[in-house]
């Protein structure tokens, strides 16, 4: 069984005696009286996603938030159109660092990235080269695949200032 409750629901007709007074007796009406505890926030969201923007609107009660937002239908749908421009031009001009591509593994008590593809064609006699950024190091490692013993592999190719890759 669910409860409404919205629903009006009709006070309890069977009343029984008991010492001090009697159960299921009707009780006065709640009164609602706002106070600062009777905070409104309506909240419209362009998204599901936590990088969809937001608005927020605070009422002092539910009359007031009611009050900020009707008849101001075009300045609400102005500012929803600035603040989704807004975000979009964050989202498009200030991208987080790329994730790191490849399958992540457990290797010398840290999280390594799997060897992604190289990318500006390097390749050995292995095959296209992987490309790899250690942070404070880049490199490009042979393609072989994995099991070919170290000896058998080319050498990496370390990135210099200059941006191309050398072997040391």
């Amino acid at each position: 069984m669910t409860f409404d409750p919205f629903a009006n629901h009709a006070a309890p007709q069977d009343k029984t005696p008991i010492e001090g007074g009697l159960v299921n007796a009707t009780l006065p009406a709640a009164t609602f009286s706002p106070t600062a505890d009777n905070k409104v926030t309506l909240t419209f969201k362009a998204g599901a996603g936590y990088e969809a923007p937001w608005i927020v609107v605070h009422g002092a009660n539910i009359d007031d938030a009611y009050e900020q937002i009707e008849g101001s239908g075009e300045k609400l749908a102005s500012l929803m159109d600035k603040v989704a421009r807004a975000a979009n031009y964050f989202q498009t001009n200030y991208q987080p660092p790329a994730k790191p591509q490849g399958k992540p593994s457990f290797q010398g008590g840290k999280v390594q990235q799997q060897a992604q593809p190289s990318e500006g064609g390097y390749t050995c006699e292995h095959g296209a080269r992987n490309y790899k950024n250690g942070g404070s190091w880049e490199a490009q490692f042979c393609g072989a695949p994995q099991g070919v013993p170290k000896a058998e592999q080319c050498p990496p190719l370390w990135k210099q200032k200059d941006g191309s890759f050398k072997a040391k």
